[in-house]
């Protein structure tokens, strides 16, 4: 595929990982990196927070719930004395625990008080906006419509800020058209941040025929992070063969990058390391797109191309869809 692309115009030949060792054999392997990639600012200061709390506490830190969605992220703050759990029962009462990114329930925070437990909120601040955002339209005494995937920590945690039965959830355009709400009621959406943007604006699309009166929020849900990522993948898979999307399979904005490629009629593969990769997947494949979700470390990116630099001769070039200056503050406990 040769479909034009906006590149940073630099080929990083002084970045091959290697590849340039002499060896004239290894066919040559074009290598589309997306930019952004990988941490966005939530996952960077979730990462921090546990951090931080182990430096500040001592270990162990109890976390409830992964911390971000990435296997290597998640065993690097085990070693350094982080425990994993899924339910605040699991937590000594002498503990420190710290809440995921992805956001919890009303009823974690309630609990962790009630057993006068230290605990690290690292909900993201583009989830909790959307936790606010909720709030306001239930005082508004509107029935809100969340757009999301079921058994995700994010729509567990926010549809667990309001009073059960005050929030629906869709996944789909088929949900829209079984709901039974009428012109008379009063009615609001709110959206995952992690979706696929171009799927979310088709059912935001078919609420709002549906329910003309419906309200949206003031900007977009979706974050910063999921938007340009999916950005850059656009950019890269039309002139790829194949795309490899560097994420947990639980991980949402990482298979939301995968089927963004597979929707342009590329070829995309969702990997957890380098050892994932069957190198017959490369067989007539002359551009390799890469990317990584938003809780995959630059680490992993370039044990990718350090990877497929032992089969190909690989050049590297860094396609640029959006720059991200995005910071988020620390809670003031672990700063003080």
């Amino acid at each position: 595929m040769n479909a034009p692309f906006q590149s940073s115009g630099q080929s990083n030949g002084a970045s091959l990982s290697g590849s340039r060792s002499g060896n004239t054999d290894r066919p040559a392997l074009t290598l589309l990196i997306a930019a952004p990639r990988g941490f966005c600012a939530g996952v960077d200061r979730a990462i921090e927070i546990v951090e931080r709390a182990l430096e500040k506490y001592g270990a162990p830190v109890y976390v409830r719930h992964e911390i971000v969605h990435n296997r290597y992220v998640v065993e690097g703050l085990k070693a350094k004395g982080a425990v994993f759990v899924e339910e605040l029962d699991e937590v000594p009462d002498d503990a420190p625990v710290v809440f995921s990114a992805h956001g919890v329930p009303k009823s974690v925070p309630a609990e962790a008080q009630r057993r006068k437990l230290l605990y690290v909120d690292a909900t993201c601040p583009l989830v909790s906006k959307v936790h606010r955002q909720a709030e306001r339209q239930i005082e508004k005494n509107q029935h809100i419509i969340f757009i999301g995937h079921a058994g995700h920590p994010e729509v567990i945690g926010t549809m667990g800020q309001v009073p059960e039965g005050s929030m629906t959830l869709v996944e789909t355009i088929d949900d829209v058209a079984k709901l039974d709400f009428g012109p008379e009621d009063a009615l609001s959406y709110l959206t995952q941040t992690t979706l696929s943007v171009d799927d979310t604006a088709e059912i935001v699309a078919a609420l709002e025929r549906r329910f003309p009166q419906i309200l949206g929020p003031k900007a977009e849900d979706i974050c910063y992070a999921t938007s340009n990522r999916q950005a850059a993948v656009k950019q890269i898979a039309p002139a790829s063969d194949l795309v490899l999307v560097i994420g947990a399979p639980n991980s949402s904005n990482s298979v939301r990058l995968v089927e963004v490629a597979e929707r342009l009629g590329t070829d995309a593969r969702l990997i957890q390391r380098a050892s994932d990769i069957d190198p017959e997947w490369l067989v007539g494949v002359g551009t390799v797109g890469l990317t990584a979700g938003a809780s995959a470390p630059e680490k992993l990116v370039r044990e990718v191309v350090a990877r497929l630099s032992e089969w190909r001769e690989v050049e590297e070039r860094t396609i640029t869809a959006a720059e991200e200056k995005m910071v988020f503050k620390l809670p003031r406990q672990l700063t003080e």
